[in-house]
């Protein structure tokens, strides 16, 4: 009959097949009926419960903590016109209607109201609120380091971008084309991606600085520094660049159910790069025979380098006794000359605990610091958190707003000094996630919010990688991964000088 009727009586029938599929899959959307009320609110995953969000940012989907249940009805809605309808195994939101949502209802609240199914009955569960923030992110997103859990060999990593506004990922670099070959601390300056220098560590080992559309690849290691250039914090001014240079090592406790590993510097040392002179500026002041300087910063103004410091200890045996103060010495742009007077803002013989990261505030109010039982490498010590230090009174306290019972570690600010993003364990203790947050002018901070994904319950569940070094990037990174994957190949590097 088809063959004789031709193409005519081919249309007809795609088209009943088609009104059938839709009356098929339709009738396998289950619609609330019959529904029990609840006085508790949802138990949801992610939880966004009561948490603030900037404009513009990607759709919080979200999914029942309850794996037994098997649809959720959703609407949000806030003082608009605009109200949004999810209905599925997931509340699963359009972008564009969900960023119009955000617009009408920007500095306001939005109302979320569920029902879920479990069983075949249908609850209704008390409605929550989303804040809008009335500040915007300022940024288009974020740039992080994917590392799975290995310890030994550099296996499939890579550094990556992520669109706030949407879903989307795109790889900067991977290391698929450079086997054993690790990359990591992807940093740009203030998270503005025309500068900024990452490493590549293994066989094709470089310290890569892009500044003024070129690219450097310097060799990944200095003789007279005893080690590699890592942990970079750029100068706002651009010429001068920021490193520690480390001995590391890692050990695996065998009693300790919390913890895996340790990983400790036997020897380490902060210096500042000149970019232009391609000197590293070795000063004495900072570089100490018996102490560890670690992890440095500049302030905003560039007339500070904070850093952190411990007395080096007997290693491995003593690795818990290594704790680290918070210290700055002042630095002159002019001439690239570090001061001749190191002020302690936070003392270990105080707090008898040990400062990692610190991150002033681009406002230049705030520095934002890990603190840890001991040592530095905190994404292992499920007792780090975050703290503050408001730099006008010299006060320090924990960010409890943000903090947990699992490690809280490498954190970094907006340029508007209104948001921070960090990476947390207290999902399920192995992963770190990225979880963002506001902070007002007294230093008060928000309910924080993982960073959000379609369908994140099963894709934070399948992804079997760590988020690390993360940090806002103002708009996308530029870069050309097979261009550079053939220049870490090529095997050419500069070498730099050492100042006297």
């Amino acid at each position: 009959m088809i063959y004789n009727k031709g193409c005519k009586m081919i249309s007809k029938s795609v088209a009943m097949w088609t009104i059938l599929l839709v009356i098929i899959f339709a009738g396998c959307t289950s619609q609330p009926q019959n529904i029990q009320e609840s006085k508790e609110l949802p138990k949801i995953y992610p939880d966004y419960i009561g948490v603030t969000i900037p404009i513009g940012i990607a759709p919080l989907d979200f999914a029942m903590a309850d794996d037994s249940v098997t649809t959720v009805d959703v609407f949000v809605k806030g003082k608009g016109a605009t109200t949004l309808h999810a209905n599925g195994r997931y509340a699963d939101f359009i972008i564009d209607e969900w960023h119009q949502l955000l617009k009408e209802n920007k500095g306001g609240q939005l109302t979320v109201s569920v029902c879920a199914e479990k069983d075949g009955r249908w609850t209704r569960y008390s409605d929550f609120t989303i804040f809008v923030s009335q500040e915007p992110l300022g940024e288009w997103g974020i740039t992080y380091r994917r590392i799975p859990p290995s310890y030994e060999i550099y296996s499939h990593m890579g550094i990556f971008q992520r669109d706030l506004s949407t879903f989307d990922e795109t790889p900067l670099l991977e290391n698929r084309q450079m086997i054993g070959t690790c990359l990591n601390c992807h940093t740009a300056n203030r998270t503005n991606p025309d500068q900024y220098v990452f490493h590549a560590r293994g066989d094709h080992g470089a310290t890569i600085i892009h500044r003024n559309g070129n690219e450097e690849l310097l060799q990944s290691r200095n003789d007279s520094l005893g080690g590699a250039m890592v942990y970079p914090y750029w100068h706002p001014g651009g010429r001068y660049c920021a490193f520690s240079t480390n001995k590391t090592s890692q050990m695996f406790h065998t009693a300790n159910p919390l913890k895996r590993i340790e990983v400790y510097d036997s020897q380490s040392d902060v210096f500042v790069y000149d970019t232009e002179t391609r000197t590293i500026l070795r000063d004495t002041l900072i570089m100490k025979k018996y102490w560890a300087e670690n992890t440095p910063a500049f302030s905003p103004d560039g007339k500070w380098l904070f850093f952190t410091t411990a007395k080096r200890q007997l290693y491995p045996t003593d690795y818990d006794q290594e704790k680290y103060s918070l210290c700055r010495v002042s630095f002159n742009e002019e001439t690239g000359h570090i001061g001749t007077k190191v002020d302690t803002l936070i003392n270990t013989l105080s707090t008898g605990k040990s400062v990692s990261w610190p991150r002033p505030s681009y406002d230049g109010r705030f520095l934002m610091y890990t603190q840890a039982d001991y040592g530095y490498f905190t994404i292992w010590h499920p007792e780090a958190d975050l703290w503050l230090l408001d730099l006008e009174s010299g006060m320090a306290r924990p960010i409890s707003e943000v903090n947990s019972h699992r490690a809280e570690s490498l954190h970094s600010w907006s340029t508007n000094s209104r948001w921070f993003l960090f990476t947390s364990r207290r999902d399920d203790g192995l992963y770190s996630r990225v979880y963002l947050s506001y902070i007002n002018n007294q230093g008060a901070a928000t309910k924080p919010f993982l960073l959000p994904q379609r369908d994140p319950k099963q894709f934070y569940r399948r992804l079997m990688y760590s988020y690390n070094t993360p940090d806002f990037t103002s708009k996308p990174v530029d870069t050309n991964p097979p261009h550079m994957m053939h220049q870490l190949m090529q095997g050419n590097r500069i070498s730099t000088n050492i100042s006297k």
